[in-house]
């Protein structure tokens, strides 16, 4: 192996915001933010969806509004069919 060209592994904790929970492991990731855990040092990347959010992984239904993304396309729709026509 070549000597400095490989990236360093760095201790890194992902921290999921919607649920505080963290996952301590090593990647070549660094972060501005730091944080010590248990006696080491590790740079904090926050997370807006982790498996210990993410509904695929929790089995949470979670509703979608359609009807208002209906309206808004027949109202697109009718304005642009309306140009045409004139």
């Amino acid at each position: 192996m070549k000597a400095e060209i490989h990236p360093t592994l760095n201790n890194v904790c992902f921290l999921d915001v919607a649920t505080g929970k963290r996952f301590l492991t090593r990647s070549t990731m660094k972060s501005a933010r730091k944080e010590t855990i248990d006696g080491a040092e590790y740079h904090v990347v926050l997370r807006d969806v982790t498996m210990d959010s993410h509904p695929a992984y929790t089995g949470e239904k979670r509703l979608v509004d359609t009807a208002g993304r209906v309206e808004k396309f027949t109202s697109k729709f009718k304005r642009t069919t309306a140009k045409a026509a004139k």
